[in-house]
């Protein structure tokens, strides 16, 4: 049965008590207006190829004449950029003050306060709910204020452990506004991943709902909140909203959001930020076992996704953008939130599954809201080309006039599908790299020159202020055509984060090290006979399961946990549906070979609650030992070569303290694989 929702009128009703006498209300400064030499008049002359050349020989003319065309200031700035990538330092329209929620309500709400902002495309089809920009911005004022009155104020961390929904939209602004800084932990994560991200960031309040409703099932949220405020000490506040009509038991710190809204008035001042203060940290999975908050500040982020949104999507005044990421990850914050939101766009916030209650729930919502640009990762389109095209079909796709893929590389067959049936081959699809790190997209097949090609799976073409660079194994930086190599970036570019929250080493360990005054990516790239970019997948131990990037080590961090369990060692391997899964190769005690059964279910259950769910590894292989050089490394690629049954050719084992130990796995998966065709036929 499905979850029931509480009724849309009921929310939005306990959050708009009191409207604002008229539009702009909430504004309490007089902003300076755009400076001269503006990107409409200064540069809309340039062709496409003329724009990019100007952008990578003089940054500073047109990212300066970018922000002062595009973004509303308090205080102008009085300098570009101070950027010096060897050390991490990254700095960009310095001097000037600016507030994001701002620019992305209060100047629209000027012109078209009555404007659909969002589309809330509730789990239910047929349910969605509309909200106007006024309405938004007397939401999140009240929000605001409500955060305020608990004593949230500038530079605070506020967690928000929300789905996608206009609320969780709100609460992004509204500490946007107050200039708290917000971290949005997706609704998927336990209650341990949940702390951890808390405790790093030192957090003073958490925002939830009682509960989550997703592909008809009910996700409990308040209760794993309660479960992880535990051990985080800096948290006074719990915010709890009501997204379904059952109760939840409230404790001292916690606060009914809808209650402490509705006494607050729709007007809240916004606080005047510097460029470089902090926007959000978004935790991210990398190489070690800890994951990290990266940073993202004002006017920089804010500049690059509303650019980005415009150009690389061709978003044009009055279409729907559909762009169905939860807001936990950072295609949410840019693509759903802050991107469409400060270009004025309407866009949707999907609640539901691609398969609920059928696989043709994505195209009987693009018929029904008449999106405009669809906007989805390579995992869902393989789920779903495999229903067939009658589910496709079935609906009318006319509205669409972009495509768009995001996670992971997208695969042939699966951007055939999307382009001949989806977009029956009228729509460009953009397949886009970026990552959490860049803040927006870096490569894509447009924007373009008109009429240029897109190659299929290609990612093409560098955005505006990016130079891709290709790294040789010996640091060198590759020249010509036709080569692979490690994807670095050779200039700053402002949606570029700033650092790792509480440990900036780690930030210029991570991305600037390796490569001297280059940012790295971690991701491997082709660069065409000519000159095209295609990624090739991650160079260092993190994988991508269904678009979301996952540490190995963390998932080994919490398989070590278990008593059993004294070594293991995760690798990832590709999937027809999810990309990559886990693979988890795992030592166990000589004296439980009896209890395997039962310590391979404890493990399942001990990643489910340490990480989440979707981290579970699809494969365990106990073994006896790892593979390990003479310094004690595990040696990974052999590992990967028997998960991936190409054992023919393991290349030089000369380095392993034994190498007889590659036998002993060889023979362990052949077990493995035998056994699962067994259970197959048995099914």
């Amino acid at each position: 049965m499905a979850a029931r929702s509480r009724g849309s009128g009921l929310f939005w009703a306990a959050l708009s008590r009191r409207r604002a006498p008229g539009p702009g209300r909430c504004l309490s400064y007089q902003p300076h207006a755009p400076a001269p030499g503006t990107w409409s008049t200064e540069l809309s002359r340039l062709s496409h190829g003329d724009l990019y050349r100007l952008s990578v020989t003089d940054p500073d003319r047109f990212w300066g004449a970018a922000a002062a065309d595009r973004l509303r200031w308090v205080e102008p700035f009085h300098r570009v950029r101070d950027c010096d990538l060897s050390s991490g330092r990254i700095g960009w329209f310095l001097g000037g003050k600016l507030n994001v929620s701002v620019n992305c309500l209060d100047v629209h709400v000027e012109k078209h306060p009555d404007r659909v902002a969002l589309i809330w495309e509730q789990d239910e089809p047929g349910t969605e709910v509309k909200v106007t920009y006024r309405e938004l911005l007397e939401t999140t004022c009240r929000l605001a204020n409500a955060l305020k009155s608990h004593g949230i104020n500038k530079g605070d961390r506020v967690a928000i452990y929300m789905p996608v929904s206009p609320l969780a939209v709100a609460a992004m602004l509204a500490c946007a506004r107050i200039g708290a800084v917000h971290t949005v932990v997706f609704a998927g994560f336990s209650s341990d991943a949940l702390a951890g991200r808390i405790q790093d960031a030192g957090c003073k309040a958490v925002i939830t709902f009682n509960e989550g409703v997703r592909g008809g099932r009910v996700i409990q949220l308040k209760a794993t909140v309660d479960a992880a405020v535990k051990t985080c000490p800096s948290v006074q506040h719990v915010f709890v909203c009501q997204r379904t009509e059952t109760p939840v038991v409230m404790g001292e710190r916690d606060v009914q959001l809808e209650d402490a809204m509705s006494s607050q008035p729709a007007v809240c001042a916004p606080e005047a930020l510097d460029s470089e203060d902090l926007l959000f940290l978004l935790y991210t999975s990398g190489s070690t076992g800890k994951p990290k908050g990266v940073v993202h500040t004002q006017a920089g982020y804010l500049l690059y996704a509303s650019l980005t949104l415009q150009h690389v999507f061709d978003y044009r005044d009055g279409d729907v953008f559909g762009c169905v990421a939860d807001v936990g990850w950072i295609t949410g914050h840019s693509y759903v939130v802050y991107g469409p939101l400060c270009n004025g766009a309407t866009t949707v916030l999907f609640e539901s599954t691609p398969v609920y209650p059928n696989p043709g729930r994505y195209w009987e919502t693009v018929e029904r809201l008449r999106i405009s640009q669809f906007y989805g990762a390579p995992t869902a389109l393989r789920l779903l080309l495999k229903y067939g095209e009658s589910w496709v079909k079935k609906y009318d796709r006319s509205s669409l006039r972009t495509l768009g893929s995001v996670g992971e590389p997208i695969n042939h067959e699966a951007w055939h599908w999307f382009h001949s049936v989806v977009g029956e081959g009228r729509c460009p699809l953009v397949d886009t790299w970026w990552q959490t790190e860049t803040g927006g997209v870096c490569i894509a097949p447009r924007p373009a020159d008109e009429g240029a090609p897109i190659v299929p799976a290609m990612a093409m073409r560098p955005f505006f202020g990016i130079q891709p660079v290709l790294m040789g194994e010996k640091g060198e930086q590759l020249s010509g055509n036709d080569i692979t190599g490690a994807l670095c970036i050779s200039q700053p570019w402002p949606g570029i984060a700033r650092s790792i929250y509480g440990d900036h080493q780690r930030f210029v360990d991570t991305y600037f090290k390796p490569y001297p005054g280059f940012y790295f990516s971690g991701d491997g790239a082709y660069r065409s006979e000519d000159g095209f970019y295609q990624i090739t997948g991650r160079m260092d131990d993190v994988i991508n399961v269904s678009g979301h990037r996952l540490g190995t080590a963390e998932i080994e961090d919490a398989l070590d946990e278990h008593p059993a369990v004294p070594e293991t060692a995760v690798i990832g391997i590709p999937h027809d549906i999810k990309g990559e899964v886990p693979f988890a190769f795992v030592v166990l005690k000589e004296d439980l070979s009896d209890d395997t059964p039962a310590v391979l279910q404890q493990l399942r259950d001990l990643v489910a609650t340490k990480i989440a769910k979707y981290a579970v590894p699809e494969h365990f292989l106990v073994v006896t030992r790892l593979p390990k050089t003479r310094s004690g490394k595990i040696m990974r690629r052999i590992l990967r070569k028997v998960a991936m049954e190409t054992t023919e050719d393991l290349g030089d084992v000369s380095t392993l303290d034994d190498p007889s130990v590659v036998k002993e796995i060889i023979e362990a998966h052949e077990a493995y694989r035998k056994q699962r065709q067994e259970e197959k036929k048995k099914k």
